[in-house]
Formats: C-alpha cells, sequence, structure tokens
C-alpha cells in the first residue's frame, strides 16, 4: 500500500511539472472563465463560457453590467454609467431596469418640515425600448431603514369624486415626481393640458404647468353664435390668465357669457372639452407617498430604488 501511495503521488509531481513547462497559470486559459461545450459537440467544437461577475469593483467606482455614457434598452447593454461608492453600503443586486431608468441624484427640500415639499424624480430613457410599470417598486433609505411602496394613480384625474386608480406605466421618455406628502387633490396623477387649474385652490410643489389653452381661444371655440357682438364677455376673458378658474364672473355679463364661463373656464370642463386632443396627456406624472414627516435626511442620505423583485434600479448617497 506504502509503495501505490507513493508511485501516485510521483504521477501528480510528473504532471505538475509538465504543465509549469508549458505555461502554467500564465496562459490564458487559466483567465477566462469556466466552459461548457455544447451537447452535440461534447470533446470539442464551439463553446459556452459562462459569464463572469456582474460588478466591476475598483477605485471609488461600482460599475453596473452595461453601464456606458447616454441610456439603454431595458435589460441590454448601455446604462447610466458608474455609481458612486455606497460609503460601505451594499448596492445589492442590479435589477434589469437598470440601463434604462434612472433618479435624479438629488433630493430637492430633503428634510422638509412639509413633506409635500420634499421630492426626486424617476426618469426612463428615451431609447429605453419598452413602457415601464414602476407601481410596487420601493424606495428606501438605506440610512434610516424608511421604506415606502410606490402606490397606483390615477391617468385623468376628476375634481370633486374619489378617483379610480391604475398602475402607473411610464413610456420612454417620461419621468415621475415623487413627493413625500399628501397630493393636494387626494390622488396622484398624470399631468395633462388642463392640469394647471388646480393651481387655484392647492399648492403644489414643485409648482403645475401652466399650459391651459387660453381663455380667448375657449371663448372664440365654445360661446357659439354671436360671441363676437358680446364684447363686455370679451373685455372680461381677455383679461384672465390661463388656468385660472373665474370664481366671480361679473354680474354686468350676459347670461350666454357666464354659462360660458362656468362650463369651460376650469379644470373639469377643460378636461370635457380637451380630452380627446392630441396634446392632452402630459409625460409626467406626480406620486405622493402619502407621508406626514420627511422621507429622506437633509445629509448623510443613501436613497435606493428596488424593482417589484427587490433588485437594486439606481442609488445614490448625499
Amino acid at each position: 500500500m506504502e509503495h501505490d501511495a507513493w508511485f501516485f503521488l510521483g504521477i501528480f509531481v510528473f504532471i505538475f511539472l509538465i504543465w509549469i513547462a508549458i505555461g502554467g497559470p500564465t496562459r490564458p486559459i487559466s483567465f477566462t472563465g469556466p466552459t461548457l461545450a455544447q451537447p452535440q459537440e461534447l470533446g470539442g467544437g464551439s463553446y459556452l463560457q459562462l459569464p463572469r461577475s456582474a460588478f466591476v469593483v475598483g477605485g471609488t467606482n461600482i460599475s453596473l453590467p452595461g453601464s456606458s455614457n447616454g441610456g439603454g434598452a431595458i435589460g441590454t447593454a448601455g446604462s447610466k454609467g458608474s455609481i458612486p461608492m455606497l460609503k460601505g453600503v451594499s448596492f445589492g443586486n442590479s435589477s434589469i431596469y437598470s440601463s434604462g431608468v434612472s433618479m435624479s441624484h438629488y433630493v430637492s427640500g430633503a428634510g422638509s418640515l412639509d413633506p409635500r415639499n420634499e421630492y426626486l424624480t424617476i426618469s426612463v430613457a428615451q431609447d429605453a425600448g419598452v413602457p415601464v410599470d414602476i407601481s410596487g417598486w420601493t424606495l428606501m433609505s438605506e440610512a434610516t431603514g424608511n421604506a415606502v411602496v410606490i402606490p397606483k394613480g390615477t391617468e385623468v384625474p376628476t375634481s370633486g369624486i374619489v378617483n379610480p386608480v391604475q398602475d402607473i406605466v411610464l413610456s420612454p421618455g417620461e419621468r415621475v415626481i415623487i413627493i413625500s406628502g399628501q397630493s393636494p387633490i387626494g390622488a396622484s396623477f398624470r399631468e395633462n393640458k388642463c392640469i394647471g387649474y388646480f393651481s387655484t385652490f392647492q399648492n403644489f410643489s414643485p409648482s403645475l404647468p401652466q399650459n391651459c389653452p387660453s381663455p380667448s381661444d375657449e371663448l372664440s371655440a365654445f360661446y357659439g353664435n354671436g360671441y363676437i357682438r358680446d364684447a363686455a364677455c370679451i373685455n372680461y376673458v381677455n383679461t384672465l390668465s390661463r388656468c385660472q378658474v373665474a370664481l366671480s364672473p361679473p354680474v354686468n355679463v350676459s347670461g350666454a357669457c357666464q354659462s360660458f364661463i362656468v362650463k369651460y373656464l376650469n379644470y373639469n370642463g377643460c378636461v370635457d372639452a380637451h380630452q380627446s386632443d392630441a396634446d392632452f396627456e402630459g409625460t409626467v406624472w406626480r406620486v405622493y407617498l402619502g407621508r406626514n414627516n420627511s422621507m429622506w435626511r437633509t445629509k448623510n442620505e443613501v436613497v435606493k430604488l428596488l424593482d417589484s423583485k427587490g433588485n437594486t434600479v439606481d442609488a445614490f448617497t448625499y
């Protein structure tokens, strides 16, 4: 038995010496990942190389798979570039959405006493290729443990009712503003051509766009026959700004003028008149997390966006 053991040990030593003689650890094959022959060509032919580690760690950056300048289609090469080291906190498993979805790497109004003034944005790259459903994703503070699931929202809100909700789906080139506090209208919503009318009664941060149709254009389109002879109505409407609800129409204007003002120069009336317009739908959502206090620290914060499977879409520190 002892003789056999020395015999096999001698064989191993002999093989090791031959391996060193032909290049050993300096041969190129030593630096490749494991390989597997195609099933029909076992023992020869083309080989499949198994992927190596998804992350490249070095210096002060973590490079995500497919990272480069510019965007990239969801799940393919091309992403927002290297992400700063998260100060000792793991970035986590990279999401398939990380190449096409990104956050603004700052929180506006962080730590605000009024969480309605605290927000960040999430954007889908113009070349992402597919729409992205972000309802059910999670925003998380690694510093405090605060975590909130992104809720559903209302595509076209209606004033004065409880609005139905659906998943928030962002098309390529669209973005969402995530506000920590309560919604002034009781729902998360997509901006539209008429949304600025809500500013008459509520404050929004950031402020709503004032892109409503001009009151004078509405007058000429919807007053009806003979509007050009109603000089008092024309003069009054010309004093109104876009997206301004006329709370008290003057008593000296005609009944037809007052009916026009009440019906069209407000949010619901504008939606009824313009919902079929090609430019009605906006490209920005406003999503409210419904918190009564701030979500984010003023400094020493780690912000993460996780997809529905818990994988990291984007992260940043400040």
